[in-house]
């Protein structure tokens, strides 16, 4: 399992994680739908914030990932066949 940093907590997470299986309470996370807003991802970072993005299908998995301000995403118990992506041939076939 590959793992990011949670924002400057000194911890480590999935990069992948079902919503609900990691505890974020005490990391105070900006949770975001997409990562469309690249200000709010940059500003988060520099202030040492976690960035935790839900997502529903590969595509937006990918997306937040090739982002390296994202400790990680969060997925859908719906959608949990997500955990077991290949992003290596997602990204490069």
């Amino acid at each position: 399992m590959r793992e990011r940093w949670l924002g400057a907590t000194r911890r480590r997470v999935p990069q992948i994680v079902l919503e609900g299986d990691l505890d974020l309470a005490d990391a105070d996370p900006l949770f975001l739908e997409d990562v469309s807003d690249v200000a709010r991802l940059e500003e988060a970072h520099a202030a040492g914030r976690p960035v935790v993005v839900r997502a529903e299908s590969a595509q937006q998995v990918q997306a937040a990932l090739a982002r390296p301000e994202v400790s990680c995403v969060l997925v859908p118990a719906s959608a949990r066949e997500l955990l077991a992506l290949d992003l290596t041939e997602l990204t490069y076939g």
